[in-house]
């Protein structure tokens, strides 16, 4: 009689061991997920969006943005593109072995492309433009050997195209245009096939592509767009050197550009009119508009209309250069618009040439000038919308410095 509560007690044993397993085994968070969580906490801001994704919840293919395959249960794709999200790009994105497709445009990401990434060697697809991503394109995304997508154009990459990409025999749209490259472009392998249209916007690059012959001297690049070959290290001294001049001359711009602002805002407090008591937007009869970056999705119509009715319920901003109104697109984008009031012709030709200059350079710690509308009685200037306070408080340390010129 004693042993029969034994018999009985064994099974459910064995069963309550079996549901702690199985419940410990699926409360473990898989490898992808640490992987995304890694990259999320590198994040500093955002729309919102990666706050969803909780650590508790354990299946990855649950977050938003995330795709994982049906039977395998792998992140395949990650998409990200329009939410501000502003920080370094993880190098942990390199642990996602089956990733197909990385989307992360049109954000605020700075710091460099991981290398890490030439480990994910099943991308198809990588969309990494329109943000603040800096230093080398990594050479070991030439290990991507299905990659048939990659745009990382618009950023600040500087240095020279790794010669590595023209093995991506797969590739079919190659974009890396408005950046700071330099050096010739590869000629030997699948670069060769891409037009100019790739390139522009990189003042140093040379290459068959973009018809400019690289220069051929001791220390410089032969016509074939190739670096050249020979073992003297007085070549690469000067190439470095080039760089560095090419890095400080980056630098004097933006302090010179900096400087030619102050200096518009001087000439316009003293030959300037005085800014019209009303504040209608006049757009009407032979206004224009002129965009420095083509990944806005509004018609000069459609932007001439949502300007027709700014009133002063929409100022944001006052100062000596301009009034600043708060543009709502219907898609829900919101701009900052800053209005300055037209003077001579002279100084319309000298303003115009300098906002070609600023509607050029992207920097972290620049607001995108997205681009500005030429009316008959004022310019009004259209930037990327940032909430937060004046320049005085970002100056106190209250808020995050970011120069709005």
């Amino acid at each position: 009689m004693a042993t029969c509560p034994m018999r009985f007690q064994r099974p459910w044993l064995l069963y309550i061991l079996h549901l702690y397993i199985l419940v410990n085994k699926n409360g473990a968070i898989s490898p992808d997920g640490e992987a995304l969580l890694q990259f999320r906490n590198a994040i500093i801001s955002s729309d919102g969006i990666l706050p969803l994704w909780r650590p508790e919840d354990t299946d990855p293919c649950n977050w938003r943005g995330v795709t994982c395959d049906l039977k395998t249960k792998r992140v395949i794709y990650l998409s990200l593109k329009n939410h501000k999200l502003s920080g370094p790009i993880s190098p942990d994105l390199g642990k996602l072995e089956h990733l197909r497709v990385l989307a992360l445009y049109n954000n605020n990401f700075y710091g460099t492309i991981p290398s890490e990434l030439g480990n994910c060697t099943e991308l198809q697809g990588i969309y990494l433009q329109s943000n603040y991503i800096s230093g080398p394109i990594p050479g070991e995304l030439g290990n991507l050997t299905v990659l048939q997508n990659l745009d990382i154009s618009s950023n600040s990459l500087s240095g020279s195209i790794p010669s590595s990409l023209g093995k991506l025999n797969k590739l079919i749209t190659f974009n890396v245009s408005n950046n700071f490259l330099i050096g010739p472009i590869p000629s030997d392998g699948v670069l060769i096939n891409f037009a100019d249209n790739s390139f522009t916007g990189n003042r140093d690059l040379c290459g068959k592509q973009i018809n400019r012959t690289c220069r051929d001297d001791s220390g410089g690049f032969g016509t074939d767009g190739q670096p050249p070959t020979g073992q003297n290290q007085g070549g690469k001294k000067k190439y470095s050197g080039r760089l560095l001049i090419s890095t400080s001359a980056t630098i004097g711009a933006l302090l010179l550009v900096a400087l030619m602002c102050f200096w518009g805002c001087f000439l316009y407090k003293k030959f300037g009119k005085n800014e019209s008591s009303s504040i209608a937007m006049d757009v009407s009869g032979g206004a224009s508009i002129v965009m420095f970056h083509g990944d806005l999705p509004y018609s000069s119509k459609e932007i001439i209309k949502k300007l027709e009715t700014l009133t002063e319920e929409h100022i944001i901003g006052s100062g000596g250069f301009g009034t600043v109104y708060k543009l709502e697109m219907d898609d829900g984008s919101i701009f900052a618009l800053k209005r300055i009031v037209k003077m001579d012709d002279g100084f319309d030709r000298f303003f115009e040439r300098e906002l070609e200059i600023l509607g050029s350079i992207k920097h972290r710690y620049l607001v995108n000038l997205r681009g500005y509308c030429n009316s008959p009685t004022s310019k009004l200037l259209m930037y990327d919308f940032l909430s937060g306070g004046s320049l005085d408080e970002a100056l106190h340390g209250k808020i995050d410095v970011f120069f709005f010129i």
